[in-house]
This record gives C-alpha cells, structure tokens and sequence, in this order.
C-alpha cells in the first residue's frame, strides 16, 4: 500500500501564510484560518507542504486503506483558495445556493477570493463539516 504524504510537519503555519502571493490570497488564507481555528478550537498545523490543517482524525476505507488527516482544513494555492470540507456538499445545497462565486469537487470549494463568497455562510458549510465530523469520528 502506499504511502500516505499528507502528513503533519513542523513548519510554522504563519510562516507559511505569509509567504502566500498574492497579496490578496495571503490576507485571505489569514482570515480562513482565524475562522477554522476559533470554530474548531485548535490550533492550526501544517499538512504536508501546503494544507493547513486543524484537529485530527483516523479513517479507514472499505479497501483497508486507512491513515489520519486533519478534520478541516485549506490550502491558498495558485489556482484558488482550496478549503477542504468533509462529507462533501451534496447535503448542504441550499447553503452552496447562497455561497456565492465558487466551484467545488466531492469535498474541495474553490474560492477565487473571498470578497466573492458569503463568509457566514461558507462558516455554516465549515459547522456542518464539524458537526459531521463529531458525529462519524468523534475525539478520543
């Protein structure tokens, strides 16, 4: 089986966020990250080079793969600001209705910027992640 590579490093989160470009993107990863950390309670962490991370949690697939991962999380990449939400959206489309500009795949929201979203209501889908997470794989 392989390895998994997303794991906890020791690099600093804020060294990190501060070296976002751009400007934007990296004032936006500031405000994501003070939101996930005041929601979830814990401090932020790395996750391999690029995820920011809070919390964690084990899972285990019908397949036998299995691993640990935190239990929300984003990464300001290039492209968008990725936040990482579990179980996906499917259940919360009238909240993804009144999101605002975005695109998303099974469980990743890409945000081109903040100002384009509603902020309480990506903190809403950010809740429900928690309240699912509490629910499927609660802290030991």
């Amino acid at each position: 089986m392989a390895e998994i590579k997303t794991k906890p490093t020791a690099v600093a989160v804020d060294d990190f966020i501060d070296a976002v470009e751009p400007a934007q993107r990296r004032e936006d990863a500031k405000t994501v990250c003070a939101m996930m950390e005041r929601l979830t309670g814990e401090p932020p962490r790395m996750w391999g080079p690029t995820i920011v991370g809070f919390g964690e949690y084990h899972y285990k697939y019908e397949s036998g793969h299995e691993g640990d991962m935190c239990r929300m999380g984003f990464s300001p990449r290039k492209s968008a600001l990725t936040i990482y939400l579990v179980p996906g959206f499917e259940r919360d489309q009238a909240l993804m209705e009144r999101l605002g500009k975005h695109k998303h795949g099974k469980s990743c929201l890409y945000i081109n910027k903040l100002s384009d979203i509603d902020l309480d209501v990506l903190e809403a889908l950010a809740r429900d992640t928690l309240d699912y997470m509490e629910e499927h794989y609660p802290r030991a």
